[in-house]
């Protein structure tokens, strides 16, 4: 994300200044346009999250209707067949492609890097939304949380356009946070979640993490009484991430804070494996946009194919964010066997690389399930359980993908719902991360920057900056 400056205090302020930084920063919460843009926050803070939770329920649908409904209709059943992922996906590598090479912003950034603060566009808002509702419902081994910020950061600054606001650096940076704030808490279901994420992602400290952090958390925090009501409002329902486990929290011993140094290591492994992959994926698609997202899931549409084919369960298990199949592993995992469990390991982390560097999505939520499945794979081990090694393994997996600590223990601790795991969790995380970074290629080439859009014709009204 652009970092705002402080005021021209800031600006002028020399290394070996005299001038504190609070000084600094009570000069800009006293600024007039920094009030302006905290105002500005708490008036999009509604209709930005309902915005976005409706755009969740339209990609929810449309998957239920890909996936569920139309197999059912065509087939007399509601599992699709082995082949299914390989119509599905290579049309939603064709329309991203497209979205890449013809639309302002390529569709939002690359999975493939993680995500990434900033460059939110109004002008991007078409092709993010375009983009996500080919990728997500059609089958893309991805998350909606990088489309939401995406969405969220583009509707911001769309509103300010609307309203004729002033257009800084230092507004752009704001509201795109404030708005960013706002959509990812409806899919995390909690504003403060949503703000430390947003934290560790933008990477600032000081006076300009309160400055660029107060905007995002008056509007995630207004926009939340859509869900949890106000008056005679009742609250719109949104589903609850706390995940259904098989049993209570076992009391930890030395066999599970022992297994979980294993398991940090081996996901972290894994999970740098994928996103070399997906950076591999993504140089081959910037050459070639349409044809090499078309081959890309197409790909990831094999290994939906052969796994379905060796294990007899649906396609659907690769070709998803993951979200709901971790809750019926979470709920049954006795109902995985080994092979089952080897095989979508082997096929969805495959299609996962794929999907990362040509589809549009966030990293989280596969990432979550891969990390699940290894800790159920791996829970016979000698002193070893079920629910500590889930723990341990969805924290080494989104530690490794995010290389955000505070944020992968938080997110860990909500799905889990309960602080029972918190060392195993913690402790997880930690190693994934540090095995991360001291892998070769930890941080590979730099994400790069969407293609410029041509200026428009001579003549033709203001864009959205």
């Amino acid at each position: 994300m652009t970092q705002p400056q402080a005021g021209p205090e800031r600006e002028n302020a020399a290394p070996g200044s005299s001038r504190p930084e609070p000084d600094v920063l009570h000069g800009l919460l006293l600024s007039a346009s920094y009030r302006r843009v905290l105002l500005f926050s708490a008036l999009i803070g509604i209709p930005i999250s309902l915005i976005a939770f409706w755009f969740l329920v339209a990609l929810h649908q449309l998957e239920h209707l890909m996936w569920d409904h139309l197999p059912n209709a065509l087939f007399g059943n509601p599992v699709p067949p082995w082949w299914w992922p390989l119509v599905l996906l290579p049309i939603a590598g064709l329309i991203v492609g497209l979205v890449v090479a013809r639309l302002p912003g390529a569709g939002g950034h690359v999975p493939a890097y993680g995500l990434q603060p900033g460059g939110a566009s109004a002008k991007a808002l078409p092709g993010v939304v375009i983009a996500a509702a080919a990728s997500l419902p059609l089958g893309a081994t991805l998350g909606p949380e990088a489309p939401l910020i995406a969405l969220g950061g583009g509707l911001a600054l769309l509103f300010r356009n609307l309203a004729r606001g002033n257009v800084t650096s230092q507004n752009t940076a704001l509201l795109g946070a404030a708005g960013a704030g706002a959509a990812i808490a409806v899919v995390l279901g909690n504003p403060v979640i949503a703000a430390v994420l947003l934290m560790e992602i933008i990477g600032v400290g000081g006076p300009r993490l309160v400055a660029v952090m107060l905007p995002a958390l008056l509007s995630s925090g207004v926009g939340s009484l859509v869900f949890t009501g106000f008056g005679r409002w009742t609250g719109l329902q949104t589903g609850s991430l706390r995940l259904p486990l098989s049993g209570p929290f076992p009391h930890l011993d030395a066999g599970d804070v022992g297994w979980t140094l294993l398991i940090g290591a081996v996901v972290g492994v894994l999970v740098h494996m994928i996103q070399v992959g997906g950076r591999l994926a993504a140089g081959l698609v910037r050459t070639r946009p349409v044809l090499f997202s078309v081959l890309c899931a197409f790909g990831a549409g094999v290994c939906a194919a052969l796994y379905t084919g060796i294990t007899g369960r649906t396609p659907a298990d690769v070709a998803s964010s993951g979200q709901s199949t971790m809750v019926q592993l979470a709920s049954e995992p006795a109902s995985w066997g080994v092979g089952a469990l080897v095989a979508v390991l082997a096929f969805k982390g495959l299609a996962y690389a794929l999907c990362l560097g040509s589809l549009r999505g966030g990293p989280i939520f596969p990432a979550l399930f891969l990390g699940a499945a290894t800790g159920v794979l791996l829970a016979p081990l000698p002193g070893l359980g079920v629910i500590p090694g889930m723990a341990a393994g969805m924290a080494a997996s989104a530690g490794a993908a995010l290389r955000l600590p505070v944020s992968s223990v938080v997110l860990v601790a909500l799905l889990l719902g309960s602080i029972a795991m918190t060392p195993v969790v913690i402790l997880a995380a930690v190693v994934a991360i540090i095995t991360t970074e001291v892998l070769p290629g930890a941080h590979g080439a730099p994400p790069p920057e969407p293609a410029p859009v041509r200026p428009a014709k001579a003549g033709a009204g203001r864009g959205a900056p």
